[in-house]
């Protein structure tokens, strides 16, 4: 499947090409020290380093640096056939993700006549939930993620995210109403040609921004340790 790879040694899932979107995304001034994570909550080694990232993120925001999220895109659109080729596919990439990492899989997914692979609304999804979630933003994130691998609900459909809602105490109408945004599209969208701007080929993806410099911490699976000892690294080399 050249449109979906991921990739078990490496632990990394390729992003498809983007086909409908070419307006150039703005860039806002990072602070100092920031970790941005690239990420896609229907990538399945995003799904599997959620706890990694999760340590990652509370270590670093206690200490005072910012954490932020840039929705990958891995398939917008989708478009696959759902045959038993692709869920085979899928399938098998679940299961190496879970050998790995230990993340729990639901597999009823692989029971449905039809199901079209579109990564776009999930990302949609936390983009809308920003304005709800403040700095709870990675957990809805992995709410998302949870809804989809271990119920094999839709998140293209708006009342997959009424119980998340719930969980966070969004109101689920107003939710509702700025996911379907055509403004919420289009930031959408935009974060998905900033990351590939940046060179990102793959999720999940973690790198220090600092005022003039991005510096790789993780393409791929890693664990907290991993991040953390590479975030140091870097803390050193930039260090004035």
């Amino acid at each position: 499947m050249d449109n979906q790879n991921c990739d078990p040694v490496t632990g990394v899932c390729t992003p498809a090409a983007l086909t409908s979107f070419t307006e150039e995304a703005t860039e806002v001034n990072p602070n100092p020290l920031e970790i941005v994570y690239v990420g896609d909550p229907m990538c399945s080694w995003c799904w599997g380093i959620a706890k990694e990232l999760k340590a990652l993120q509370a270590y670093y925001v206690s200490k005072g640096n910012e954490f932020k999220i840039v929705v990958g895109g891995l398939r917008p659109g989708g478009g696959e056939q759902w045959n038993e080729q692709f869920k085979n596919f899928l399938k098998h990439h679940w299961e190496e993700v879970n050998k790995r990492s230990g993340q729990e899989f639901g597999y009823q997914l692989f029971e449905r006549e039809e199901f079209n692979y579109d990564t776009e609304p999930a990302c949609r999804a936390v983009v809308a939930a920003r304005s709800f979630v403040g700095d709870q933003e990675l957990a809805f994130f992995e709410a998302v993620q949870r809804r989809f691998y271990v119920y094999n609900e839709d998140p293209k459909d708006v009342n997959f995210y009424q119980p998340i809602c719930k969980e966070f105490s969004i109101d689920f109408d107003a939710f509702a109403k700025i996911f379907q945004d055509q403004a919420t599209i289009k930031a959408t969208h935009e974060e998905f040609v900033l990351n590939r701007s940046w060179g990102v080929r793959g999720y999940p993806s973690i790198v220090v921004k600092t005022e003039d410099q991005m510096y790789l911490v993780a393409n791929g699976y890693a664990t907290f340790e991993q991040m953390k000892s590479r975030v140091e690294a870097i803390r050193e080399e930039v260090a004035p």
